[in-house]
């Protein structure tokens, strides 16, 4: 017999997976929680009803659908599904039409889990967590070459700074036409990428073609730790427009290089307005969220966390420092779009709320979960929706998205005229809803034009601080 088997497994797990390291991917870290306030309580009826009577008989009344949904089941129930799994498992072991791999087929279970919770839980195998990693800490091993591809060649949009490419020559506009005399033309830009990244210290051979030089160019590159460039920053004027295009850990690193750089650079003459350009930026890592909010406030909360349990509640709060200081008189704009998600809609949240920021452009994504990544050892790790966040004001933005301020549409060409929209977190197939609170069912755009002449949004944002457009929410009146 089978059960006492898969009933001691299963135990077995229950007991090792609490014991497994936890990896914070969207759980605030830096700052400590403090039991939030504001933390829901249970519903509880002004008065206590009397307990009603037994049935006739004796007999307790069957409980209600709801009652028998809320109840936890036996572990004699439990152990009986995982059963049912092992019985599956063996006979598609021994009578499937090939050989299955057994690896594969439990993995593809654990994704299937995770992932019929909703969209953002799932199972990351090795190799996948690697990767996340890789992009939640914003390093990587490799040459620090902006690279696009063209004409089936891989040309670079310029060499990082600091960087071994860089140092070695390598320039924009340059094509690179071979990887270790190895051609790239049939290579996919993702492929040539990958080849070109690599263990820290190893060497590559990058074979260029440059414009006025007849022939090719060889570099030997040794590859090195690169921190991928979150922050991008330019001056419109007296305008500083920051772009953040991700919440890696160079998130508030980056804001706060800028602006110290612009000052510099003006000989310490504050901007006339700041733009933090949010538009499309997926999300990342909440505790960059809370740092990037924190270099605009002096105080009060910038996100409100909400787990299973009133005590798992947090509250993390902005702190007066220095950079806040610095730009405390500089009015600030945020741009959102329909692709300004999680992390984002934490940041331009708490701006708002706190009327530090005017927000313009069109309704954010709408996702309003904290997701842990929890590690698996060498099996990889599993991401899992463990709380809900919130809004300074208490405001949930779950399927439904942050409005901004001031509405303004791109002017979307005919080649993406109603391609360019989405209806965000609403439109994911089994997203966490929230008893009572509406969703949004219509889309947002995520067009931003390549040109800054053509971006609506940008213009009116620099118009509105330079005083050619006005708007009763601009400028934003903190507290």
């Amino acid at each position: 017999m089978r059960f006492p088997t898969i009933r001691a497994a299963a135990m077995t797990l229950a007991l090792l997976l609490p014991a497994s390291t936890l990896v914070a991917q969207e759980q605030p870290a830096a700052p400590a929680p403090a039991t939030d306030p504001a933390a829901p309580v249970p519903d509880q009826a002004p008065d206590q009803a009397p307990a009603a009577d037994p049935a006739p008989g004796g007999e307790e009344p069957a409980p209600t659908a709801a009652e028998a949904a809320a109840a936890p089941r036996d572990p004699l129930q439990v152990y009986s599904d995982l059963n049912l799994f092992g019985e599956i498992f063996d006979r598609i072991r021994a009578e499937y039409v090939d050989p299955p791999d057994e690896q594969k087929l439990i993995r593809a279970a654990i994704q299937g889990m995770l992932t019929s919770l909703d969209p953002h839980s799932g199972y990351l195998p090795p190799a996948d967590y690697d990767a996340m990693r890789e992009d939640t800490s914003g390093e990587f091993g490799g040459l620090g070459i902006e690279v696009t591809m063209e004409e089936g060649v891989i040309k670079v949009v310029s060499p990082i700074d600091d960087t071994p490419a860089a140092k070695a020559g390598i320039l924009s506009n340059d094509l690179i036409v071979k990887l270790d005399d190895v051609e790239v033309q049939g290579m996919t830009l993702d492929a040539a990428v990958d080849k070109m990244r690599g263990p820290l210290g190893s060497s590559i051979k990058v074979t260029v073609m440059r414009e006025g030089v007849a022939d090719p160019i060889d570099f030997t590159l040794q590859r090195a730790t690169i921190a991928m460039q979150a922050v991008k920053w330019s001056m419109e004027g007296d305008v500083a427009v920051l772009r953040l295009s991700r919440f890696s850990e160079q998130a508030f690193v980056g804001i706060e290089k800028a602006i110290k750089r612009i000052y510099a650079d003006r000989k310490d003459v504050p901007p006339k307005g700041i733009i933090l350009d949010l538009r499309n930026n997926p999300g990342g890592l909440v505790d960059q969220a809370v740092f990037v909010s924190d270099a605009f406030l002096k105080q009060g909360a910038v996100v409100l966390t909400r787990g299973r349990l009133p005590a798992e509640s947090a509250r993390y709060d902005a702190q007066p420092d220095a950079l806040d200081a610095l730009i405390a008189d500089v009015p600030l704009v945020v741009l959102i779009n329909g692709g300004s998600a999680s992390a984002s809609e934490i940041v331009a949240g708490a701006l708002q709320d706190h009327k530090r920021a005017t927000l313009i452009g069109s309704r954010s994504f709408g996702k309003g979960s904290v997701q842990s990544i929890i590690s698996l050892g060498p099996d990889g790790a599993m991401r899992l929706t463990t709380a809900r966040y919130y809004t300074p004001n208490n405001r949930s933005i779950q399927a439904l998205g942050i409005q901004p301020d001031i509405a303004i549409q791109e002017v979307v060409p005919p080649e993406f005229q109603g391609k360019d929209t989405i209806v965000g977190e609403a439109g994911l197939a089994g997203h966490i809803t929230i008893a009572g609170q509406e969703e949004t069912t219509v889309g947002s755009s995520v067009f931003v034009p390549a040109d800054k002449a053509d971006d609506t949004q940008l213009q009116y944002a620099i118009r509105l601080i330079d005083g050619k457009e006005t708007d009763p929410a601009f400028p934003a009146k903190g507290d």
